[in-house]
């Protein structure tokens, strides 16, 4: 149904969010760009040196009928890892997650399949691998579907991967894609029952009459495996597509939102879930913005945000009533009349929201730039980073390519003290709170030897440019880092570049 918005400015684009709302996510749209000059690009952001751990590949359908028939799984999806090049769309990775220690490393990617990866462990003969991630358990965790009564596909690829605490030797997380969240468990087997009475040794129920004598089952060693089980699926509660989920503090409930409306849900009732915001007009005509991000307060379990295409960001307390869409505090900044200009409106819409680990600022991302606002100043953020300020002269362009509608994330390290976030041609950008600095690095190809120490780059928009510098035009758009990860006590952190998945780490001296 495409709706009909006389408000709007913009031409009609496919990706263009409010022309595409039953059928696809809603983004971008309206508030201010304007913000201090560029930091000053140097090396090491307060964070020394980084260095290529490994790169890795998500295994492709291929690789995963090679592990069936293999016993030692790791061993061979570790190395058709390293040295397969062939990807497909569905290889293409659209989630990364790190769990609460660090040790498990997960990736969803647009086949619907998760990948977990686990740290190796540390040794005295093997100190060069201090921080490398292997392959510990792949598995299907959506497939694609079809809505017979609105005749619409829905897409298995996975949208966000949120772990839980561990609680046992069990590992549990969320995956979702645009309709079904999946409560997943996995855990390791390394010992099978033998010996039962009923059954005999190929697993088929014996004669009754036949058992003469009683045995006491025994477990035998046997090769480790990981297993993945679905333990809650909850479905049939989102009309529009799910862009978050985030789990709460109390460990007993999470949240789940779409373009319009967030659920909350607890872990043991997977048929009922309750309303907290809906934003959806009586008319759909008088829709003016779309929910982008949702994510729960780290200590306070009834606190939570969520941002909009508008650029604003909306603090709740589900204290203050059941359904929330009255808001505690409204962070905007004021937009300055300087730069507005016809692409305001999407280059505003906030992309990705996070609290900070201390729960005392929010980070937002949007098309250009990086804010961190304090939760105690809701008029303006008390910290702007510009990403890539020189694509502001290409939104013409990137409008055209539909780039301009990216999703890009962001992440804070374990201290808050530095913010990581993508750009295009496979850069990426950190940000030093404290020093002010900030650098510019690349997950490429080309520097994938273990080890290689990874060389700052820079920008040049002029017509002149330095040996080391690339100019804005040669940048390659279609080569993007939309989802990255920072181990949550470490200088350790994840990139992903289609179905290449980076880790780097901070050199010791």
């Amino acid at each position: 149904m495409l709706l009909s918005l006389p408000a709007l400015h913009l031409q009609t684009s496919e990706h263009h969010p409010l022309f595409q709302l039953p059928h696809g996510r809603l983004g971008p749209w309206c508030s201010p760009t304007g913000s201090p000059a560029p930091l000053s690009c140097e090396t090491g952001c307060g964070e020394g040196t980084w260095i290529l751990v490994c790169r890795l590949l998500v295994p492709t359908q291929v690789s995963l009928l090679s592990m069936e028939e293999d016993i030692d799984t790791r061993k061979i999806n570790n190395s058709f890892l390293r040295d397969h090049s062939y990807a497909t769309e569905a290889d293409i990775i659209s989630t990364v997650e790190f769990n609460h220690t660090g040790e498990l490393l997960a990736t969803g990617d647009k086949g619907g399949r998760v990948v977990i990866f686990q740290r190796e462990q540390e040794s005295k003969n093997q100190v060069h691998r201090r921080g490398e991630y292997n392959v510990y358990s792949t598995f299907q965790s959506h497939e694609p579907e079809f809505d017979y009564l609105k005749s619409l596909e829905i897409e298995e690829k996975i949208n966000k991967i949120r772990w839980l605490p561990q609680q046992n030797a069990a590992y549990f997380l969320l995956s979702t894609n645009d309709k079904t969240v999946k409560l997943w468990k996995v855990s390791e087997r390394d010992k099978r029952p033998e010996g039962y009475n009923l059954k005999d040794e190929e697993g088929r129920l014996r004669d009754p009459a036949t058992i003469t004598t009683l045995r006491v089952p025994v477990l035998r060693p046997m090769d480790l495996m990981v297993e993945a089980t679905p333990r809650r699926v909850f479905a049939n509660a989102h009309t529009y597509h799910i862009n978050s989920i985030s789990v709460n503090s109390d460990y007993e409930t999470y949240m789940s939102a779409d373009d319009l409306r967030i659920n909350l849900w607890n872990f043991e009732i997977t048929n009922q879930s309750f309303n907290i915001v809906d934003i959806k007009p009586a008319n759909m005509e008088e829709l003016t913005e779309v929910i982008t991000a949702a994510e729960f307060h780290p200590h306070h379990c009834n606190t939570f945000v969520y941002s909009s295409s508008k650029g604003t960001i909306r603090l709740c307390d589900m204290r203050a009533s059941a359904l929330c869409d009255r808001h505690t505090k409204f962070f905007e900044e004021p937009e300055d009349p300087s730069n507005r200009s016809f692409f305001s409106e999407i280059i505003s819409s906030i992309s990705d929201v996070k609290f900070s680990h201390s729960g005392r600022c929010i980070m937002t991302r949007d098309y250009l730039t990086v804010k961190v606002w304090d939760l105690n100043m809701e008029n303006r953020p008390v910290e702007t980073y510009q990403v890539h300020d020189y694509l502001r002269s290409k939104l013409c362009s990137l409008y055209e390519n539909d780039c301009i509608f990216d999703k890009f994330e962001c992440v804070w390290n374990g201290s808050d003290s530095v913010i990581m976030t993508g750009s295009y041609n496979n850069f990426f950008r950190m940000f030093d709170r404290n020093t002010k600095r900030d650098v510019t690095l690349e997950a490429s190809r080309e520097n994938s030897k273990p080890r290689a120490i990874l060389k700052p780059r820079k920008v040049c928009v002029g017509g002149k440019r330095r040996k080391d510098e690339i100019s804005v035009d040669s940048l390659d758009f279609s080569k993007k880092i939309l989802h990255t990860a920072w181990h949550p006590s470490e200088n350790i952190i994840a990139v992903a570049a289609t179905n290449n998945l980076y880790i780097f780490q901070d050199k010791v001296n």
